[in-house]
């Protein structure tokens, strides 16, 4: 390796740490919003900033909303099958969660975009 080889190298490493300690590179940096559709209409829009609730009330039933340190989930719906619940939370771009007997969908639009492409259990 030559003397400017190391010197790139060293230019890279920092700028690299930079944008990793500024937040710009960092998968747990907060943002983007909980965006809840029913039947493919948009109804609320929750800032994963800030901690709420949101009761999404439809023909078929309803469904809660909760935003909890920086994360989106349903903790009660009145579906029979309730997966909506058991579903983990969200936080990512593009993540959603479904409940189908309610036609209520939750996703994620903004913040960060989750670098896991599949999960197999």
């Amino acid at each position: 390796m030559k003397r400017w080889d190391v010197v790139v190298v060293l230019v890279a490493l920092a700028v690299a740490g930079g944008l990793y300690f500024s937040g710009l590179l960092r998968a747990d940096t907060p943002g983007g919003v909980a965006v809840v559709y029913v039947n493919g209409v948009e109804k609320a829009r929750l800032s994963l900033l800030q901690d709420t609730e949101y009761r999404v009330e439809t023909e078929h039933g309803y469904n809660i909303v909760v935003v909890k340190d920086g994360k989106a989930e349903i903790i009660d719906a009145d579906c029979p099958d309730k997966i909506c619940v058991n579903h983990k939370p969200i936080s990512f771009r593009k993540e959603s969660i479904t409940c189908l007997p309610h036609k209520v969908v939750v996703e994620i639009e903004g913040g960060n975009e989750n670098s896991v492409d599949a999960v197999v259990q």
